[in-house]
């Protein structure tokens, strides 16, 4: 398995929401082209194919997935649709 480098901190991060895709891209120094890895649940890991550099990450549908987790949250007893209890189970 190869090696990734994460940077030295570095001062800038940058990023950007864009609320009509649900997407929200941030970049450790300034946007470049880079390679993206997909490393599931919505997170993509951007890096640099040359250096093997983690140079940023997106992360899909940010906003949805915080929002459901609220609304769980708040309402544990809520079921999943088609889900099925022990209780269904036993009768």
């Amino acid at each position: 398995m190869e090696n990734l480098n994460i940077s030295k901190r570095k001062d800038k991060i940058n990023w950007n929401y864009d609320a009509e895709a649900d997407v929200l891209y941030i970049s450790i120094g300034n946007p470049q082209n880079a390679e993206g890895i997909d490393i599931g649940e919505g997170t993509i890991i951007r890096i640099q194919s040359d250096t093997n550099e983690i140079i940023g990450l997106t992360i899909l549908n940010p906003l949805h997935r915080t929002l459901s987790s609220i609304a769980n949250q708040r309402n544990p007893t809520r079921r999943k649709k088609n889900a099925i209890t022990k209780a269904e189970i036993k009768s």
